[in-house]
């Protein structure tokens, strides 16, 4: 019946992508009550979520409500981070979890920010656009990693940055390029080509290492700090993405 009905496949992929997700952020919730590190078990959140949902993107149709179907996962979130942020709905678990401090206002910024970005990659690149997969890898991999890798080898500071590391911004270039284009764990470069929806080749693999690189560098920048980088490591993604694919 699944083959046979393409809107039923749909909707039975729209449930499976969302049991997936739901079952990660409620396994992160769990490790926040354990007392796993709130700024490690944030990170995980950061890391895997968007990383997992691109996994799924091959469930659905190749059509335009494919893309609509996928993007209600991240769609709910958008929504969830609006409710919490704003004090209506009360999740002690859910702030734990993706909160640097504790303070649910948070929710208003980096969390809603990388929904946001999650749901329109989804929309506007899905799964033919290359600059989806760097958005998405840059955000998640790259972005994750450099402030979990930072704060453990980042004694030596950039010196027009204090706050970002030499160690921090060289984890997440390397993070966000080898997620885009193959490493062990989450070849997306791979994984798309072998579905049909890009081409692999070196051009390929150069254009996701120069947005890895620009990604990398706009997040060691201060502006970054002042406004979120989960904010201006997706808009670099998308537009470094939108020249040179």
């Amino acid at each position: 019946m699944l083959y046979e009905n393409s809107l039923v496949s749909d909707l039975f992929a729209a449930v499976v992508c969302c049991g997936v997700i739901f079952a990660f952020l409620l396994l992160w919730q769990v490790t926040a009550k354990c007392g796993v590190d709130q700024k490690l078990n944030r990170k995980l959140v950061h890391i895997s979520i968007g990383l997992v949902f691109m996994l799924c993107w091959p469930l659905f149709s190749a059509g335009y409500r494919g893309a609509i179907l996928a993007a209600i996962t991240p769609g709910v979130n958008i929504i969830r981070m609006l409710l919490i942020g704003s004090g209506i709905w009360k999740d002690e678990a859910t702030v734990k979890s993706m909160s640097r401090y504790g303070n649910y206002r948070e929710l208003l910024k980096g969390p809603l920010y990388y929904a946001i970005t999650v749901t329109l990659a989804c929309v506007v690149y899905w799964r033919t656009s290359p600059i989806g997969i760097a958005a998405l890898c840059n955000l998640c991999a790259g972005d994750g990693l450099a402030d979990v890798v930072g704060r453990r080898l980042g004694r030596k500071k950039l010196p027009y940055n204090r706050n970002k590391s030499v160690a921090g911004s060289v984890a997440m270039a390397t993070a966000g390029f080898l997620s885009s284009v193959g490493n062990i764990c989450n070849r997306y470069m791979y994984y798309f080509s072998y579905f049909g929806y890009i081409q692999e080749g070196w051009g390929m693999i150069l254009r996701f290492l120069v947005v890895s690189l620009a990604s990398a560098l706009v997040e060691s920048l201060p502006i970054s700090t002042e406004l979120d980088d989960n904010l201006t490591v997706s808009l670099t993604s998308i537009f470094i993405g939108s020249l040179i694919f």
